[in-house]
């Protein structure tokens, strides 16, 4: 029995295990995935459109009937006195009777049905909303993209800093290789002090670089759970390494992509600022003509001396009214006028910018093109200056260890090595970061 416990046991930690594992291993596109799901601003952009479609029926349902009930109760705990000519019930003529009309308790209840029969602000209002609608959707699109291009950004900068742990890790076991040997023949009279300080210097700003990449990468990984919507401290597993995410990154037919304006978000969501300006020039204009609201109410009220209107024996008098307003602007000191004036010039400066915005997403596409086509060629070139400068550090090393070369000598060519590297690792993420931006604005 204690060992079936057990295996059941150890059964569901393993599955436990592994499940956690496979949440947080993530290929790029499985990142990306996760954090259009579980990014807290895409999670409030969602938020945002479920607002303007709950904003959408509140300005619907203005228009549509409506019923209050008003419920009143009075006790007039002393009620007032009316005189009355004495001779209306056989008093002398001149003197005043003292009279209280009416009982002392009253109950009135009534039920109003309202419906607006036309008020052309009420139309334009359904219209905006419906924009607005359109507009939390667009922007919910800008978010996802931002999120994206941010998922891609951080993916990339966790890969990079592993990658410079790796390669400093690696120069640091070559260094402290050489600096052994070095000290070696140093201390049997075949080298000097000098070659053996020049790579303690060398050797302690790896040291240094190497720290500094390690924290860095935790930062970076803490960067990519926090953008993901995952704790920053959950150990997440990346599934790509960078030389294979660079590779699918370079595809010379996105260039050839067709571009639509009408596709791009920053487009749409200055074409909506247009739309908005037109309903609220639609909105001043309407201020100009009639409203037409109708009614209806039923009501019933009760009187007593005392408090008895829960008695079956009460009586209730009944009262009903029908009746229309209708609201008809003549005069307003030329306030509409001018509310309509500035609604145009609103509306023109809109255009205006929808333009701006053309051009200036025209002149983006030809600009992330341009830095796309130079981050490949840049990567080529830093690639092929990475393997020279592997040949040149190894064949120095060779020579050093010959008596052909100094210790200076050496250690140019390594930190040219240690460039190069750098170089060629940054170049690989700017291929990555450059083709996302592509992307972005042909909304791809």
């Amino acid at each position: 029995m204690k060992v079936q416990f057990l295996t059941i046991l150890a059964f569901i930690y393993v599955s436990c295990s592994y499940s956690q594992e496979q949440h947080n291993s993530f290929s790029l596109e499985e990142a990306i995935t996760y954090a259009l799901e579980y990014n807290y601003s895409v999670i409030n952009a969602d938020r945002e459109i479920l607002d303007a479609r709950k904003q959408k029926w509140e300005v619907i349902a203005t228009g549509l009937p409506q019923i209050d009930g008003d419920l009143s109760y009075q006790n007039q705990l002393k009620q007032p006195v009316t005189l009355i000519p004495g001779e209306f019930v056989g008093g002398e003529p001149g003197s005043f009777l003292p009279v209280v009309f009416g009982q002392q308790n009253q109950v009135n209840a009534t039920a109003t049905l309202r419906q607006q029969i036309f008020d052309g602000s009420y139309i334009v209002g359904v219209q905006a909303t419906e924009a607005f609608l359109r507009y939390s959707q667009n922007n919910k699109e800008k978010t996802d993209q931002e999120i994206r291009k941010a998922v891609i950004e951080a993916y990339g900068n966790v890969l990079l800093a592993r990658e410079t742990v790796a390669i400093l890790e690696n120069n640091k076991k070559t260094l402290e290789k050489n600096l052994f040997e070095t000290e070696k023949l140093f201390e049997n009279g075949l080298g000097d002090e000098e070659s053996v300080e020049q790579l303690q210097i060398t050797l302690s700003s790896i040291i240094s670089a190497l720290k500094n990449a390690i924290r860095f990468e935790d930062i970076t990984l803490q960067m990519l759970n926090l953008i993901m919507g995952l704790p920053i401290e959950d150990q997440t597993v990346l599934k790509e390494n960078l030389d294979d995410l660079v590779l699918k990154q370079i595809d010379f037919n996105l260039l050839e992509s067709e571009f639509l304006m009408e596709n791009n978000v920053d487009y749409k969501l200055v074409a909506n600022l247009n739309e908005q300006r037109y309903y609220e020039l639609k909105l001043a204009k309407s201020k100009a003509l009639p409203s037409l609201n109708a009614f209806v109410n039923y009501g019933a009220s009760a009187f007593s001396n005392t408090f008895t209107f829960f008695d079956s024996e009460q009586r209730w008098f009944g009262s009903s009214v029908l009746g229309f307003d209708l609201k008809i602007p003549i005069f307003s000191s030329l306030n509409r006028s001018a509310t309509t004036q500035r609604a145009k010039i609103a509306l023109d400066q809109a255009k205006t910018q929808l333009t701006e915005t053309e051009e200036q997403i025209r002149l983006q596409l030809e600009r992330a093109k341009s830095d796309y086509i130079f981050s490949i060629e840049d990567y080529e070139t830093t690639k092929s200056n990475l393997n020279l400068a592997e040949r040149i550090e190894k064949k120095n090393q060779t020579k050093y260890f010959e008596g052909l070369a100094t210790s200076f000598e050496l250690r140019q060519a390594q930190i040219q090595l240690y460039t190069a590297q750098q170089d060629y690792l940054e170049s690989m993420v700017e291929v990555i970061n450059r083709k996302t931006e592509l992307e972005t604005v042909l909304n791809n």
